[in-house]
């Protein structure tokens, strides 16, 4: 049985051969190339892209990198000459701390070093109170690093005299430690020209929890790997207008000193520097000459009247958008900061605010009604909307009716105007004309959203949108029609004849510039270049229309054509102009408040500039508004000319009429 069980012995051509099948090299093959190529790519990777941050963090255990803070770019008027903003460089001593001074024994050292620094900043300033003793050192010299890392070098004293800078530089190996290193203090000119538009600056330390710029600028703070980019708490940084507004142009490139460290976090070896970088200079669409005239002719008037104590001017060309002029007053002085004493007043004529009254903050707020100088757009709607023709008469009996129990609206001074058209009406300043005529035939013809069809038409105008202008926090007004509390007729009827809604002098600037050109809304620009530090532009601000309305060209003429209110101011005024005065009421009683409005523009059939002027509780706008801009028109014409041909300046003792 046993045989019978046992198997034939093998021969070599029955041995079977196991030959691998193509199927399973091909996936050996390609497994293989995947692994390798993800080796290749992982090894490039860290090569390429991690390899800058790899050894970044390899050196940045002991090296550090203390930033210094960049040269501010300056600002100009429109000649590009006349420096609004500058960076002056001025001299500071710093302290590097090579010891922990933490403990009572070194803390004797750096004290005697305080009371040595302070004699000799009495020695070379004598009787100067300003200069900081010895206990102020010590607070400025932070010696338990609660301020700043222990290698970051202290700031004792800036904008050293020349006789301290030579002291210390003969007598620096007697102050390990001390520097004399270049900074720079930002300057205005001393002639306050346009200050709420220039803005100001401020320590960065103080801004980075309160301004949206900051506060991302911040938070990447951590992660900034260019020293250039980095900021220090004491850096001065833009915190209004244009130095806020165009903070990244002018701040440049922060410098550095690179210094070792040792595993106290103190100094070790020797620091090396890379200087700053200057930042981009602005060149400004303000001419300083007409600016100034605006901000005396503000200043003038607001003696003159009993009650106003804020006024506001933009003047816009019409072509370009450029903003010759723009003046808040009362103003205040940026190289001499006081916030209590201009917290009410420093904002410009893009923003809300309000004057120094607690008990009633909304007394004289700079955005205000805009009254009649509405009308011009009210008839240009009603022609546009079909709701009457230029032609058509309307019975004017000084007041409108509204609502079934009577109410009348009345005209200024209840005036009777009889048969007048569209373009008398502007002329006549009838409120009775734009509620019969605008308000309530919008209602009867779109129902309750004529509201919206009002709104529209304001919008596309740029009243209560943004103007685009290149200034940050601009307010968008106030529009009460949108009130649902009160009638669909009522806020139609008032917002008729401007009594309805409240905007800035600066969207009332660029509706003037769109009445002008025949419907074009223009971007309104403050700067006009942005050059570098050798004075090569790199970049143009060009005009820009942000969008056109479509009226029919015998509109805008009947509007033009009844822009021709009597303003006697403007006696003998060399130009043919179109204008519109308004006087907004708010309130009733002892606490009704009449401001004054006043657009014009100039000359009416070539318009070169447009000019809003707002005089808050100045009464009527011919009388406390008109005088402003007939001054600024006169300055825009010595310095360009409205024709085209500057006059230059008037010789002295002549009569400007």
């Amino acid at each position: 049985m046993f045989n019978r069980l046992r198997k034939k012995p093998m021969t070599e051509e029955d041995t079977p051969v196991n030959k691998p099948s193509t199927a399973r090299l091909n996936l050996f093959f390609f497994a293989a190339f995947v692994i390798f190529s993800i080796l290749i790519f992982r090894l490039a990777f860290v090569q390429f892209v991690e390899g800058p941050e790899l050894t970044y963090m390899e050196t940045s255990r002991n090296t550090k990198d203390i930033p210094l803070a960049p040269v501010r770019g300056p600002i100009y008027d429109a000649t590009g000459e006349v420096a609004l903003a500058y960076s002056e460089p001025v001299q500071s001593l710093y302290v590097l701390l090579y010891e922990d001074y933490r403990n009572d024994e070194r803390r004797q050292e750096a004290e005697e070093l305080a009371h040595d620094l302070a004699a000799v900043f009495k020695q070379f300033n004598p009787g100067d109170k300003e200069q900081p003793d010895a206990e102020e050192i010590i607070k400025r010299l932070d010696l338990k690093s609660q301020k700043a890392h222990g290698y970051t070098p202290r700031l004792v004293k800036s904008d050293l005299t020349t006789k301290e800078i030579a002291y210390f530089m003969e007598k620096k190996a007697e102050y390990p430690g001390a520097m004399v290193l270049e900074e720079n203090i930002r300057k205005y000119d001393p002639d306050g020209v346009a200050v709420q538009v220039i803005g100001y600056t401020r320590e960065f330390k103080g801004q980075q929890e309160n301004l949206d710029k900051y506060i991302e600028i911040s938070k990447a703070e951590a992660t900034e790997r260019d020293p250039g980019l980095r900021y220090t708490q004491q850096e001065k940084v833009g915190v209004d207008g244009l130095e806020l507004q165009y903070q990244e142009e002018l701040r440049g490139r922060s410098g550095y000193q690179s210094i070792d460290i040792n595993s106290r976090n103190l100094p070790e070896g020797t620091m090396k520097q890379t200087p700053p970088e200057k930042g981009y200079s602005l060149v400004s669409t303000i001419n300083k000459e007409i600016q100034m005239a605006a901000q005396e002719a503000i200043t003038d008037e607001l003696r003159r009247l009993p009650k106003a104590i804020t006024g506001y001017a933009v003047a816009m060309e019409v072509d370009t958008g450029n903003v010759v002029a723009m003046a808040s007053m009362p103003d205040y002085d940026p190289n001499d900061w006081d916030y209590d004493k201009i917290k009410y007043v420093f904002r410009n004529g893009t923003t809300e605010s309000f004057p120094p009254n607690d008990a009633k903050p909304s007394r004289a707020e700079s955005v205000v009604l805009l009254g009649s100088v509405i009308k011009p757009l009210s008839v240009l709607i009603g022609l546009k909307e079909g709701l009457f023709t230029a032609g058509q008469t309307y019975h004017d009996q000084g007041y409108a009716v509204l609502g079934k129990d009577g109410r009348q609206v009345k005209n200024s001074h209840s005036a009777y105007n009889g048969s007048i058209t569209a373009r008398r009406a502007i002329e006549k300043s009838s409120n009775a004309f734009m509620i019969d005529m605008v308000g309530k035939r919008l209602l009867s013809k779109y129902g309750s959203e004529g509201i919206d069809i009002w709104d529209k038409h304001m919008k596309e105008f740029g009243l209560g949108v943004s103007t685009g202008v290149d200034l940050p926090n601009e307010f968008l007004g106030r529009l009460e029609y949108t009130n649902k509390d009160e009638s669909a007729l009522t806020r139609l009827a008032f917002a008729s004849f401007g009594q309805q809604a409240k905007y800035t002098t600066m969207q009332l600037a660029q509706y003037t510039t769109m009445l002008a050109n025949k419907g074009k809304r223009m971007e309104p620009h403050l700067v006009k270049e942005i050059r570098d530090a050798d004075g090569n532009v790199v970049k143009e601000i060009k005009p820009k229309v942000l969008n056109e309305v479509d009226f029919a060209d015998a509109h805008w003429n009947e509007v033009h054509k009844g822009m021709v209110t009597k303003v006697s101011s403007f006696d003998g005024f060399p130009y043919d102009y179109a204008r519109k005065t308004g006087t907004s009421e708010q309130g009733t009683g002892p606490n009704k408040k009449e401001n004054g409005v006043f657009i014009a523009f100039a000359p009416r059939d070539n318009p070169k500039l447009a000019v809003a002027v707002v005089v808050p509780e100045g009464g009527f706008g011919s009388v406390s508004a008109s005088p402003i801009a007939r001054k600024i028109f006169d300055a825009y014409d010595e310095v360009y000319g409205l024709d085209g041909t500057p006059k230059g300046k008037k010789d002295e003792g002549k009569n400007k009429e």
